[in-house]
């Protein structure tokens, strides 16, 4: 699995750490309050838990999600991207007019066991 941004995305990223500092996190939500969109926290107010994977960086700043969301989407490439909309409510780009949206590619996947 791999995470990337689109120059959107990286473009509304500078905008917010312009405004709150570098010191920010992503975590993609599990569907709960805000649905499964990629939130943007400062780090001081989001504990990473021993159960968050770090799947990478997005315009230098982590992107983890929980090892059970991990498990169901471990075969696909995520492409952070900004869009016009409302974030999320605890989401740093909620109030810039718009919002952080994941869309996904599913990885080709081989089975070198099973191959004849």
């Amino acid at each position: 699995m791999k995470v990337k941004a689109t120059e959107s995305a990286l473009k509304l990223i500078e905008d917010i750490k312009a405004q709150h500092g570098d010191q920010l996190l992503f975590h993609q939500s599990g569907g709960c309050c805000d649905g499964s969109a990629p939130m943007c926290y400062p780090k001081k107010e989001y504990l990473v838990g021993n159960s968050d994977i770090k799947l990478g960086e997005i315009g230098g700043l982590p992107f983890y999600m929980n090892d059970d969301q991990y498990e169901k989407w471990k075969h696909t490439d995520l492409t952070i991207d900004a869009v016009k909309g409302i974030g999320g409510m605890f989401s740093l780009d909620n109030g810039t007019g718009q919002r952080f949206l994941t869309k996904s590619n599913i990885c080709l996947v081989v089975d070198n066991e099973n191959k004849k």
